[in-house]
């Protein structure tokens, strides 16, 4: 029987009631045979929604917090785009009409396991900010601990809905390589505000390619993007 994880206290996301992980099993999700693909697509959906959610209240909480107006807009600077720009991800709403299911798929892992280390990165960069309130600390901890969840069910998912093996190929290589270098004050909070909005931006797209796959399995040529 699949257990409910438990969240952290302060921070602010319901708990799940349809968790991604079986304890009993082994290796997690990925032999759970009580887990249909539909029900699989459900609780995948609840946990990119409720990620999208504390990443927007993460990003608003850091700005309020330590980011002035006129730095605000210099997030979109060419020396600070987002590390997922140049994947091979749809972009506008002719694409994901046109795009496969499998597509759809591999584009969600691709994005999850993309931002995997860059928040762990931010939850060790985080801890150079003075007086930065534990609910963003907290917040950042759980999306980061969920990401891996997602990552999970989604590997299941591809094998449920597309007959495939293990995935083992990673995206991780555009995450900490390009923060190596430590920044003053000043250049890190801009560059963490950055990795703030563009994460907010990609676990939109999870959570709307998830949302469209699920419209496809039910009514293939009347789905609305999200």
């Amino acid at each position: 029987m699949c257990v409910c994880a438990v969240l952290l206290a302060s921070c602010s996301p319901p708990a799940l009631g349809l968790p991604l992980d079986c304890k009993e099993e082994q290796d997690s999700m990925s032999r759970c045979p009580s887990i249909s693909q539909e029900k699989l697509l459900d609780r995948v959906i609840q946990h990119a929604e409720l990620i999208y959610r504390v990443s927007e209240e993460s990003c608003s909480l850091f700005e309020d917090m330590f980011v002035p107006f006129p730095m605000r807009l210099q997030r979109n600077q060419a020396a600070y785009t987002c590390i997922t720009k140049a994947f091979p991800i749809p972009s506008s709403k002719s694409e994901l009409q046109q795009i496969s299911d499998k597509w759809l798929l591999h584009s969600v892992l691709m994005l999850v396991q993309s931002w995997i280390e860059p928040l762990v990165y931010l939850q060790t960069t985080l801890d150079r900010y003075d007086d930065v309130p534990d609910t963003l600390l907290n917040k950042t901890k759980w999306v980061s601990e969920k990401l891996i969840s997602l990552e999970q069910g989604v590997v299941v998912l591809i094998r449920k809905m597309l007959d495939e093996g293990m995935m083992v190929t990673s995206y991780n290589e555009h995450g900490l390589a390009q923060y190596d270098v430590q920044p003053d004050m000043l250049e890190s909070v801009l560059r963490d505000y950055t990795l703030l909005g563009c994460f907010k931006k990609d676990a939109h797209k999870m959570e709307t390619f998830l949302k469209l796959l699920k419209c496809r399995q039910t009514d293939k040529y009347n789905c609305a993007l999200y």
